[in-house]
């Protein structure tokens, strides 16, 4: 079995949860009932401070995944900060990066977290709809 610790912060707005070890199927299933049990509430922002984690498969980029799916259904955010080469070239192969957002570093995922959402960016009307032309 692979190790793999994990220990969970509370912030005000976050919660932080820090890995370290190899993410494998191996153990994804105890990282995933330490998430269920850290998170306070399902719209939780979660910010995973993977800086210590040099190997992950897919059942940890699952485990990751689901737990977006799930924060994202109840209006919550997860991030990833800090990736080790191998867990970042996973997240690169696979493309995951486009919908779960990657960090360099932990402050810079905390930041981001907490930051209001952007407004939806509006594109100018055109042409001659409702401009008010005569």
């Amino acid at each position: 079995m692979s190790w793999l610790t994990y220990a969970c912060q509370h912030l005000p707005g976050a919660t932080v949860i820090a890995v370290g070890g190899e993410l494998d199927a191996t153990n994804e299933s105890r990282l995933d009932a330490f998430i269920r049990e850290c998170r306070q509430r399902p719209g939780d922002h979660l910010v995973f401070d993977l800086a210590e984690v040099h190997f992950m498969d897919s059942a940890g980029l699952r485990l990751l995944l689901s737990t977006y799916t799930f924060s994202r259904q109840h209006g919550g955010s997860v991030r990833l900060a800090a990736l080790q080469p191998m867990p970042a070239r996973l997240v690169e192969v696979t493309r995951i990066g486009e919908h779960l957002p990657v960090h360099a570093t932990l402050q810079d995922a905390l930041t981001a977290a907490l930051s209001p959402p952007e407004p939806p960016h509006r594109r100018p009307l055109t042409g001659n709809g409702g401009s008010g032309a005569a």
